[in-house]
């Protein structure tokens, strides 16, 4: 194969990057913790997009970083190794995160003496009831309960990466035909996967549909696509989608609307049926889609140039707090796949003791802040051990 991969020297991490990398983390952990009145404050509750758009469409950069220039420097076969290679510590991150919350859940229900029978909380029942089943299911990929969905979808997705690559090397335009392709095809019902031996059940992350806004990613960190112009009718257009997108994408901007303008929410609430498919979480949908991109291009005009307007710059408490606030985020950033794995098992961790202590604004406040604390302390660890800090310099 003819390789026409640029020359390209070795990028320096970028805060932006880090920075909204780890704001998704932070975000997905609160979402996982059952029953968390903070839930009810995340992005997902006033848009068509969530977290899950941040991790995917930041991935896709960040891959573009460290994959992109591994193909740039080594070629296609050596670039492909190291893809394939963290595809194999993704599926067994995978493999380990479903195996220790099976575990915890059952330890809960065997040693403690409890009315709620916690295995039954994630449908892992089935798991126990037909163990040689779907163990084959576990590991091929064609067993994946709803909790532990990110991850198939980013590894298979990772796993195009050698193939878009191979396209791109062709032509961009090409690569550009088959990614909308694919997802149009994945929107259309049409490429799904298994989720469950029992049931008819699909991936709640369907991979074909969600490659789009990860190489959308991709593609602008590698310079495949143009950086956006910073224009004020582009930054009316965006705020004004978001805005007036809210009561149709978000249960609780809807009711709100409602309560104030009865004769508007009439004419809103027989919209949401139709437009059901084009905000559909599984294939993402086009609203899903343009509603990410929109504040994504906000967000990107907010920081600033290479964030320049996260970093504070005055000398006073609120600025050296920010100061910390920000080094925690970004390591939380750069360590995204162990902090992912470590906060849904931790999650449902802090769920059990909500269940035990009660929910109340103070418990609540103090699980989500001591979890934030205990995910931010694993990416330190996560940096401290990949330094490898006991071989010798010498």
């Amino acid at each position: 194969m003819q390789q026409n991969f640029p020359t390209v020297k070795r990028r320096e991490r970028d805060l932006r990057l880090d920075f909204f990398r780890g704001i998704a983390m932070y975000i997905i952990f609160v979402a996982h913790i059952p029953r968390n009145a903070w839930t009810g404050w995340i992005p997902a509750r006033f848009g068509f997009s969530d977290a899950t758009e941040i991790f995917v469409f930041c991935s896709g950069m960040a891959s573009a970083i460290a994959f992109g220039s591994a193909y740039a420097r080594k070629g296609w076969m050596m670039g492909t190794a190291r893809v394939l290679y963290r595809c194999w510590q993704v599926y067994w991150a995978h493999i380990a995160l479903f195996f220790f919350v099976l575990m915890y859940l059952s330890a809960i229900d065997v040693y403690g003496d409890f009315e709620k029978i916690y295995i039954n909380t994630l449908n892992l029942s089935h798991f126990i009831k037909d163990p040689s089943t779907n163990i084959v299911g576990l590991f091929s990929l064609t067993y994946v309960p709803n909790y532990f969905d990110i991850l198939p979808m980013y590894l298979v997705i990772l796993a195009m990466m050698p193939i878009v690559i191979a396209l791109a090397n062709l032509s961009h335009w090409i690569t550009a035909v088959c990614i909308v392709s694919l997802w149009l095809i994945a929107n259309l019902g049409l490429l799904q996967l298994p989720a469950e031996p029992w049931s008819d059940r699909q991936w709640f992350f369907n991979p074909f549909g969600w490659q789009l806004l990860f190489f959308t990613g991709f593609a602008l960190m590698r310079g495949w696509l143009p950086t956006p112009p910073i224009s004020i009718l582009l930054i009316i257009s965006a705020i004004a989608f978001v805005v007036l997108s809210a009561p149709f994408g978000s249960w609780k901007v809807y009711l709100w609307v409602n309560a104030l303008w009865p004769d508007l929410g009439d004419l809103i609430r027989p919209v949401w049926e139709p437009i059901k498919a084009f905000r559909s979480k599984t294939e993402l949908g086009i609203l899903r889609y343009i509603h990410f991109l929109s504040l994504a291009y906000l967000a990107w005009v907010a920081v600033g140039p290479s964030g320049a307007r996260l970093v504070s710059k005055g000398k006073g408490i609120v600025a050296q707090i920010w100061g910390i606030t920000l080094k925690f985020i970004t390591k939380v950033g750069q360590q995204s796949l162990v902090v992912f794995v470590f906060s849904m098992a931790l999650a449902r961790i802090i769920g059990f003791f909500f269940d035990q202590l009660g929910r109340n604004f103070l418990t609540i406040t103090l699980g989500n802040l001591i979890g934030f604390a205990i995910i931010t302390c694993v990416a330190y660890f996560a940096s401290w051990f990949k330094s490898a800090p006991w071989r010798s310099k010498v």
